[in-house]
């Protein structure tokens, strides 16, 4: 029989939502993972099968306990338009690993394509419905989340976030209108 577990899954898997999204998927190695996690080789082969294992692992959590509670709180705002600003105008990393995986694994691994893609279409009906207020997606919704999640990863590159903030504020007062901002 083998030794218990020392280490808390769910603790790891968090760890590596934040240097998969500081680093990205190829800038890190195994050798990283063991030393930054203080999980031993083996363990994580055992629990994650492999790097890519704990890379879905650490993308679902980061999906489901950093982004769609976003989306949530923009869907549940009184003024969404303006928790959807705060939301891509804040310095926080919570969209890091999301904007990493879309750019670097998403076009060579279908699994992680597949996840990107679900939570894309989230932020769609989420971003329309902040904007429109029906919630059903129009035509332009991916043009407009493509639009918005570029300037936030532009923002990420800098400390500047003039472009991002006024296009965000250009968009709500479209919204806050009445008017289509496209």
């Amino acid at each position: 029989m083998g030794r218990p577990r020392a280490f808390d899954e769910a603790e790891v898997v968090a760890a590596a939502v934040s240097l998969f999204a500081d680093r990205a998927y190829d800038g890190i190695s195994v050798d990283d993972l063991v030393a930054h996690l203080g999980v031993h080789r083996n363990s994580l082969y055992k629990v994650f099968g492999s790097k890519r294992g704990l890379y879905l692992a650490a993308l679902r959590h980061h999906l489901t306990h950093q982004v769609r509670p976003l989306l949530a709180a923009v869907r549940d705002a009184p003024d969404p338009a303006q928790a959807l600003t705060a939301m891509l105008a804040s310095d926080d990393d919570n969209l890091n690993l999301l904007l990493l995986a879309a750019l670097e694994r998403a076009p060579v691994d279908p699994e992680v394509a597949g996840e990107v893609t679900e939570t894309l279409r989230e932020f769609d009906t989420t971003i329309d419905a902040a904007l429109r207020g029906d919630g059903t997606p129009s035509a332009l919704a991916p043009t407009i989340t493509a639009t918005l999640l570029g300037l936030r990863l532009r923002a990420r590159t800098s400390t500047d976030h003039a472009d991002a903030t006024a296009l965000l504020d250009l968009i709500h007062k479209g919204a806050s209108h009445g008017t289509d901002p496209r």
